[in-house]
């Protein structure tokens, strides 16, 4: 876990607003993907699944390094 960052937008504002997400969870995302892709602005965008959710799609937004986390929340759109 020491290897991974988050933005102070992810600090500040997504746990904040989703307080029910857990870091651990958005590490077993981006270590796990059933996706991952390229995403505008130098970011990418991993989605796993998460027990704990419901067995929901969370969707993890991280910065180009693949190691900095930016944004995370449940994706409802997303289809294999």
């Amino acid at each position: 876990m020491d290897k991974y960052r988050f933005t102070p937008y992810f600090e500040n504002e997504v746990l904040r607003k989703r307080p029910y997400l857990k870091i651990e969870w958005c590490i077993a995302v981006i270590e796990n993907p059933v996706k991952f892709e390229p995403q505008e602005h130098n970011r990418f965008r991993f989605w796993g699944i998460v027990p704990e959710l419901g067995d929901r799609y969370l969707r993890v937004v991280t910065l180009d390094d693949k190691l900095t986390i930016h944004n995370a929340f449940p994706d409802r759109g997303f289809r294999p």
